[in-house]
């Protein structure tokens, strides 16, 4: 199960880049959205995220058994574990502000209707959330992969995951004030 959710999420996290770098270009007015591909592995991605949740409540549920048996919670000894899940929930939450931000169809593609404050700070929400999310659970996907030693990577993995959010943050706001001041 672990390892079908490592895959899992290699995939996510490989949908996600292509995502938010396309998506940074489209808020900044780089490139033009409503891309019929750009929305299909968008989905595409949902889908992936909806089975991830589903193997993360199964695997948050069998440790509270566990947990139920022994006795005893260890809250301060599982932080990070507890931090991976919150954060996990969180991100699910901002994804449907995100996906709910997208109230009008058009040709196939969906665009942003109306982007406010409320609108803005959920996104850098999500930015935020995805970055707490991702960089807690690198060490365990590595794991997961086969993958024993390789704090380099993990620094490269940080390095890229936080300059691809800054890029999709900024989007975010360069688009706020597009939408708002310009």
């Amino acid at each position: 199960m672990r390892k079908f959710n490592a895959f899992l999420s290699m995939g996510i996290v490989l949908l996600f880049l292509v995502h938010a770098v396309s998506g940074g270009f489209i808020l900044m007015g780089l490139i033009s959205g409503g891309n019929g591909f750009l929305s299909a592995l968008s989905w595409t991605m949902v889908g992936l995220i909806v089975l991830h949740a589903i193997v993360g409540v199964k695997l948050t549920a069998d440790t509270l058994i566990a947990l139920k048996k022994a006795g005893t919670s260890y809250f301060k000894d599982n932080r990070l574990f507890w931090t991976r899940r919150i954060s996990g929930f969180a991100v699910m939450l901002f994804i449907l502000f995100h996906v709910l931000i997208f109230i009008g169809k058009n040709d196939g593609a969906y665009r942003l209707t109306l982007f406010g404050g409320a609108q803005l700070v959920t996104q850098i929400l999500l930015v935020l959330s995805l970055a707490i999310h991702l960089v807690t659970n690198i060490r365990p996907l590595m794991t997961a992969l086969g993958i024993r030693s390789g704090r380099e990577f993990i620094v490269d993995a940080a390095f890229v995951l936080s300059v691809i959010l800054l890029f999709t943050g900024a989007g975010f706001v360069v688009y706020y004030l597009r939408w708002n001041v310009f």
